[in-house]
């Protein structure tokens, strides 16, 4: 008897995967219905957005998809369907919460008060907020925004910092709601706004997207600090099995080509980026 418990002890400590398949919470529901629910944004370019076929793409979404396989070989399944759905900033948090996503792959910063309701992996990017306006505008510091026009998507983490640093500097500015990073750029080029406010990796890939690219400038500072993971509903089996995946991708280097997919044009990573992917690429 002594023996079999031995065995068995064994077999869960060795086989996380198979203990996970047969619990009930996300890994679960993952085994019987063989598809895993991912979240998306259309407009978090290059992190999560529609591409022109409307197929959702992405560093953030490709990151996924490999958390996606992962999870197929740990549930040891012949086969893992993806189901693709479309959040926003609005929705992102109450369908995690509701379990209509079961991971979000977006943009979303991991914070100490959001976690009061979901969980978050391991961090997948580190950025800051920003902004970017036409450069005969000269606005190169927060306290060039005094009486401006800035542009901001409501919710979001930059909003917040956003109006912390207008404060602090004690500048007063005109803070104008819009509903997509695509929105909020164009009121700058249509000279209806000064500035568009959001993290610096996704002003970046706005403004090289635009036929005069050299005309638009971020500022010189950035007035936050945003770490980047992927929101999913509270479940520490799940949370477990997407930090694995995350931790390999780290681990084989194999997160550099996807930086160089989405971000090659920017040059290398950050040595903050670097170190952020060497801090979690966690031994198993």
């Amino acid at each position: 008897m002594k023996n079999l418990i031995v065995a068995v002890a064994l077999a869960c400590a060795c086989s996380p995967a198979l203990f996970a398949a047969d619990a009930p919470g996300v890994l679960g529901k993952i085994k019987k219905t063989q598809t895993i629910t991912l979240g998306y944004s259309e407009s978090a370019v290059p992190f999560s957005f529609s591409g022109n076929d409307d197929r959702p793409q992405g560093y953030s979404v490709d990151v996924c998809k490999r958390i996606a396989e992962g999870i197929q070989q740990q549930l040891e399944m012949p086969q893992l369907k993806i189901e693709w759905v479309k959040v926003d900033v609005n929705t992102r948090i109450p369908d995690t919460i509701k379990g209509r996503v079961d991971i979000e792959c977006g943009s979303t910063t991991h914070t100490l008060s959001r976690e009061e309701s979901v969980d978050f992996s391991n961090m997948i990017f580190v950025d800051g907020a920003s902004y970017v306006s036409k450069v005969r505008a000269k606005l190169a510091t927060i306290k060039d925004l005094a009486g401006r026009k800035i542009m901001v998507i409501p919710g979001t983490t930059t909003e917040k910092v956003l109006k912390a640093a207008l404060a602090q500097a004690q500048i007063s500015a005109e803070i104008i709601a819009v509903r997509t990073h695509a929105e909020g750029y164009s009121a700058v080029r249509e000279d209806r706004a000064d500035a568009y406010a959001s993290d610096r990796m996704i002003l970046i890939a706005l403004a090289l997207s635009a036929i005069d690219a050299q005309s638009y400038r971020l500022s010189d500072e950035m007035f936050s600090y945003e770490p980047y993971a992927l929101m999913m509903r509270r479940d520490t089996d799940f949370r477990l099995a997407v930090n694995r995946e995350l931790a390999r991708l780290y681990r084989s280097g194999d997160i550099m080509n996807l930086y160089a997919r989405w971000y090659g044009p920017l040059g290398e990573p950050s040595t903050l980026l670097k170190a952020m992917y060497f801090l979690n690429a966690l031994p198993e």
